[in-house]
């Protein structure tokens, strides 16, 4: 089973720069994308042989997350069950038949980490639908988790400690979700590669490669096994993300 995780930053501006054709040669059986900043109805978007399930933001333009799936999933649920922590489309989870997935945007801290009560809320939310899901079926847990875990995450990390994506609570969090039979599965496979995900659109960032690994897939411990590949493909643009994949033998 081959996924792919994407954050967009907005649909309908990516499908002007080459997305489908992107998504079409990547060839994923499941697509997850996060700050889909749509509706599902604002879009013409055909996809033959997927079911779209989408989970909107209640705020127009802000947000949001989708999945497209070849595999009929035998159960989805949108959000996370908690009314505080559902109104902006953050999560979609899908039972398959071997394992659940779990598309995630999670919330940005935001400058001067205003944002870091409504955040760790969501984290400690968030890491007990994962515990409960894997006390059934093991669990792959892909988006923009927004947070460059370790130093080697990101370009430079000392002027960024303490920053939105790169806070002590922040990362905290991370390795507590780890520590409770979470695997990294890039940083599982390839413990020294410097690999980035997103990057500024200020300065040229790209161009430089001054990036952040802060889009991620996790798995359940015991499926690392069953993991062939964990990829980031920096060469596709179309967004400030480029997606990251994953392989499974499943």
């Amino acid at each position: 089973m081959r996924l792919i995780s994407w954050n967009v930053n907005g649909l309908r501006a990516c499908l002007q720069k080459g997305w489908l054709e992107s998504v079409t040669r990547l060839d994923a059986d499941l697509i997850c994308l996060q700050e889909t900043k749509a509706q599902p109805a604002q879009l013409a978007l055909e996809l033959p042989g997927y079911r779209q399930i989408w989970n909107s933001a209640e705020k127009s333009g802000y947000s949001g997350t989708a999945v497209f799936t070849r595999v009929e999933p035998l159960s989805v649920q949108l959000g996370l069950g908690v009314e505080a922590l559902d109104h902006e489309g953050r999560l979609i989870t899908l039972e398959l038949p071997d394992c659940h997935v779990v598309c995630c945007y999670t919330p940005n801290a935001q400058d001067e980490l205003r944002r870091i009560d409504f955040r760790m809320q969501w984290e400690d939310a968030l890491r007990e639908h994962l515990l409960r899901l894997d006390a059934g079926k093991p669990v792959v847990y892909c988006g923009d988790l927004n947070v460059a875990h370790q130093e080697i995450d990101l370009k430079n990390p000392g002027p960024n400690r303490g920053h939105p994506g790169f806070s002590d609570q922040e990362r905290a969090k991370f390795t507590q979700l780890l520590e409770a039979g979470f695997a990294d599965t890039y940083r599982a496979l390839h413990p020294d590669l410097r690999g980035y995900s997103w990057w500024s659109y200020r300065a040229g960032a790209r161009e430089r490669n001054v990036g952040w690994r802060i889009d991620y897939f996790v798995v359940s411990q015991r499926l690392l096994p069953w993991v062939r590949s964990a990829a980031i493909y920096p060469e596709i643009s179309g967004s400030d993300h480029c997606p990251v994949g994953l392989e499974l033998a499943l």
